[in-house]
């Protein structure tokens, strides 16, 4: 049997020159990172000398420019990672080796109706977002809620903006939204969320909770265990980058081990015969 179908056509990738506002990183000769806001009459200063703005201002990605003393510096987008590590922030953020497995954990896809507390500086929202959730934050301090917003808003735009809420408030106290799909915690006590998040999730909702303790993760596991979510699970997720040159090839001496205990648990309601004790790796 033979497709007489039309091919897939693609549309060429649109480049787009660097445009005043714009945020973009530049790389030194050794591989140091800087995060740039374009400016026409702006200017990039480091020991190396001096770079204007106008250098980088209509170029694409991958241009390479010279400062005033020679010194080599390439010019490119920054990533969503590069954007979280290098943002403005008051909080503490989720780094990029948890958010992904976040995302994951958590189920997060197009649409998807998120209720997430401790928004930080917003990185998770950020990321969440990018994934084309609906997210309304719980934030206790204003200042907190207010880079967050900020931060979507210059890395992600307008559009993303507008799947964005914010709300000053106490997550323990109670949650008002209904028919949620997700529950994403970063707060030092979940536990208080558990009887909230079982009004406001939807039947086979998700909780995911990010706490750097192992003790907060017990405390929270114990909750679990009496309430209607099951399938309980934590996890850690450690990052080792490895040293590659020539024949020379070996781990690096150090390694991102510990930065929190990622806990989820899905609302499915009792189960005869339980299902807390069925899932094993």
């Amino acid at each position: 049997m033979t497709d007489d179908s039309e091919p897939a056509t693609y549309e060429p990738t649109k480049y787009r020159p660097f445009e005043p506002g714009e945020q973009i990183i530049v790389v030194d000769s050794k591989g140091r990172q800087y995060l740039v806001v374009l400016a026409v009459d702006g200017e990039f200063h480091t020991h190396t000398g001096v770079v204007p703005h106008t250098e980088f201002l209509g170029q694409e990605e991958g241009v390479t420019v010279r400062s005033t003393t020679g010194a080599r510096y390439t010019a490119m987008r920054p990533t969503l990672s590069d954007f979280i590590l290098r943002m403005p922030r008051g909080a503490q953020v989720i780094y990029p080796k948890d958010l992904g497995p976040i995302l994951m954990i958590a189920d997060i896809h197009p649409g998807a109706k998120v209720l997430e507390a401790g928004v930080g500086s917003g990185a998770l929202s950020m990321t969440m977002l990018r994934a084309g959730a609906e997210i309304v934050g719980y934030e206790l301090r204003e200042d907190f809620a207010q880079r967050a917003q900020e931060n979507v808003r210059t890395f992600l735009g307008e559009e993303a903006s507008s799947r964005y809420r914010v709300e000053i408030r106490d997550v323990y106290d109670g949650i008002d939204e209904r028919g949620l799909d997700r529950i994403v915690l970063d707060l030092p006590e979940p536990w208080q969320v558990v009887k909230h998040a079982k009004v406001a999730l939807r039947p086979g909702g998700i909780l995911v909770a990010y706490n750097p303790s192992i003790m907060q993760v017990a405390h929270l596991r114990e909750t679990l265990a009496e309430s209607d979510f099951e399938l309980p699970e934590t996890v850690e997720i450690m990052l080792r980058t490895w040293h590659v040159e020539g024949q020379a090839v070996r781990p690096e001496h150090r390694m991102v081990a510990h930065t929190g205990f990622l806990t989820s648990a899905r609302l499915l309601g009792p189960v005869p015969g339980g299902l807390k004790a069925t899932r094993s790796f």
